[in-house]
């Protein structure tokens, strides 16, 4: 990787020659490949934004100008073309690289990203803030063709070419989701209708027209529906020339030669532009080019075969609580006729491909829209069917104005399945599931339920579908704990806990995935000669007041354990309801996560370093009782 390792930055990269730039997008790909088999990551998105990266880097003045790369899934090129190869080893790693483009981490990283089409509003802003500073540099934001599924990508469009500032959009199309219509022709007419003698000309013509008496104004509109109609028959931008952009592509995203000539004419530009490239997904590494969807975001895996490093030899195999969701979705809906699942553009990633091929008619993917798949499945529950939106609880945050007005509001019975709640892991804090308790039981006619492991899960899907009303199931990512689900699931009283172990010296209530090191704790603490009550709560709202308040009286010590941000969570709930009862003489200690955001890292890692694990409420226990 000899032209890697001389590369530190933009103004490193435009001393190479083109021929160098495709040696050099080469070695990024060996790179990338490298430390993502290792690590896991983003890799196909990555590898097939590396020709595209380079030119940017190539033609434009970073940081000066400034990129935005919408969501982050394919900056790793533009990680180590800034002076991060060196450390790109510890990429999504405890302390090490993040996963996706940061501010805090590189000034070459104009916007901290993680969520899906936010770049084109970044974008605006960031343009808009400049030119009241006087300042002229460019603005980029790269969003790609699965990010022109939600509105605020439109939303963000539209302000745009409205108010006509000259932000650079690249549509980086892996899929070829927006047009087919890709070809040498449209290749060579983009390029050639970007050159800037070219646009100086329309303009010019544009002008002149006009300025003809009484007919100008006709002729002009005349000749621009013309060279439209053209345009449209050759490239795919009738959609983005309504949002007032100048529209040129497709062009193909590996043709460094192509990108660099079209990316120098579109450069000062003085109206919006959206240049939009063509890429192959996994381009490079066959395994990806051949599974996409696979090696979007991939664990470790080896790199001569692409199979992953996690695959049990001879032990148990345990399943996910996804898995476990997904497997009893498909088994409920058999049953239950009126059962309909929603998703946001994840049937894999919320385990409902088997649901999808069984039940096609009563599956809805409705891309990345997570305020339009609440308010639709709204819409479903108004005329009896029960929607199950299953979506992360990362991802959920962004309806939350739909939860609350149209569904709890009228009480729509929408069942949440709500997937990696608390602590995921490598993607960090755009991906943590800790806010979900907190938002959620605020709102009136909501239930909010967690399972202790993927029994309770499942007996907690039968109750929510059977429960008349909005109601959450909130579960972690990853394998369960083990357990047998019996063919026979009942489901669980509402609102009603479960009294795990009995003791008088002191009351450990928690919820969800925090349930197992609260029983580890326990007995530990029993080694000490400390016996405890564990509590598993279930329910978030409504809690179990009878059973945890006499608890609480009995021992009059009492921790809450949850995998959630503190503030207005689970163990807020508990003291809410202490206070409420005026119950006095009670020590509360409450054990979640304080006021900050969780970084990346791997999950038990970052369990204990935020305090969150079985040592922690071992800890937690033994001074509450030594404190008398």
């Amino acid at each position: 990787m000899e032209l890697l390792s001389q590369i530190n930055t933009s103004s490193d990269i435009k001393k190479l020659s083109r021929k160098d730039l495709i040696i050099l997008a080469e070695e990024i790909r060996e790179r990338i490949i490298q430390v993502v088999s290792a690590n896991g990551g983003h890799l196909a998105s990555s590898l097939g934004a590396v020709e595209l990266t380079l030119a940017i880097h190539y033609v434009f003045d970073l940081p000066k100008d400034t990129l935005i790369w919408d969501v982050g899934h394919q900056a790793y090129a533009h990680k180590l073309l800034t002076g991060r190869n060196q450390r790109f080893d510890t990429l999504r790693q405890y302390k090490g690289l993040s996963g996706f483009a940061k501010i805090k981490e590189s000034e070459f990283d104009g916007f901290t990203v993680g969520h899906s089409s936010t770049s084109i509003s970044a974008g605006l802003g960031i343009c808009t803030a400049k030119r009241l500073q006087d300042d002229n540099s460019e603005v980029i934001a790269v969003i790609g063709d699965g990010s022109m599924t939600a509105g605020l990508a439109y939303e963000g469009l539209n302000q745009t070419g409205d108010c006509g500032k000259n932000l650079i959009v690249i549509l980086n199309d892996n899929d070829m989701s927006i047009s087919a219509n890709v070809g040498a022709l449209s290749s060579f007419l983009s390029r050639t209708f970007s050159a800037k003698y070219l646009q100086s000309m329309r303009n010019q013509l544009g002008a002149f027209l006009k300025s003809i008496p009484k007919i100008g104004d006709e002729i002009y509109d005349i000749a621009k529906r013309s060279e439209e109609s053209f345009k449209t028959f050759v490239t795919p931008g009738m959609l983005f020339e309504a949002f007032n952009f100048d529209y040129f592509g497709p062009i193909n995203g590996h043709n460094i030669d192509h990108l660099i000539d079209i990316l120098t004419n579109i450069k000062n530009n003085d109206s919006p532009v959206l240049l939009h490239v063509t890429t192959i997904k996994g381009k490079g590494y066959e395994p990806a080019e051949m599974n996409p969807v696979y090696f979007h975001g991939v664990g470790s895996f080896q790199i001569d075969t692409g199979q992953s490093n996690n695959q049990p030899v001879t032990v148990k195999k345990v399943p996910t609580y996804t898995q476990v969701f997904g497997s009893q979705m498909t088994a409920l809906a058999r049953k239950q006729k009126n059962l309909v699942a929603v998703t946001a553009a994840m049937p894999e990633g919320t385990g409902l491909v088997e649901f999808s091929k069984e039940f096609k008619d009563r599956f809805f993917d409705v891309g990345i829209a997570e305020q339009h798949a609440v308010t639709f499945a709204a819409g479903l529950a108004s005329k009896g069917l029960i929607p199950v939106v299953a979506i992360y609880s990362t991802f959920l945050q962004r309806a939350y104005d739909q939860i609350l007005h149209d569904v709890c509001i009228d009480g729509h019975h929408v069942v949440f399945a709500i997937d990696r709640g608390g602590i995921v892991g490598e993607d960090g804090p755009t991906h943590h599931g800790l806010f979900d308790y907190t938002y959620l039981r605020s709102m009136p006619n909501m239930t909010v339920m967690a399972p202790m492991d993927e029994h309770e899960l499942a007996r907690m899907l039968i109750t929510a579908v059977d429960h008349d009303g909005p109601i959450a199931l909130r579960y972690p990512r990853g394998k369960g704990v083990g357990v047998t689900i019996p063919d026979d699931i009942e489901p669980i009283p509402m609102g009603k806990s479960q009294t795990l172990r009995q003791g008088d010296d002191l009351l450990i209530v928690a919820a969800g995935a925090s349930v197992q090191p609260a029983l580890s704790a326990a007995e530990s603490l029993e080694e000490k000669g400390i016996y405890t009550t564990v509590i598993n709560a279930r329910f978030i709202k409504p809690l179990d007041h009878d059973n945890i308040i006499q608890a609480a009286k009995r021992t009059g010590k009492l921790i809450t354990v949850e995998e959630h941000v503190l503030a207005g969570g689970f163990g807020s709930a508990v003291v809410e309801m202490i206070s409420d009862h005026h119950i006095e003489d009670i020590r509360i200690q409450r054990i979640g996560i304080n006021d900050r955001f969780v970084e990346h890292g791997a999950q038990n890692i970052l369990r204990q370093a935020y305090g969150v694990d079985a040592e922690r409420v071992f800890n937690e226990g033994l001074e509450l009782v030594n404190r008398g």
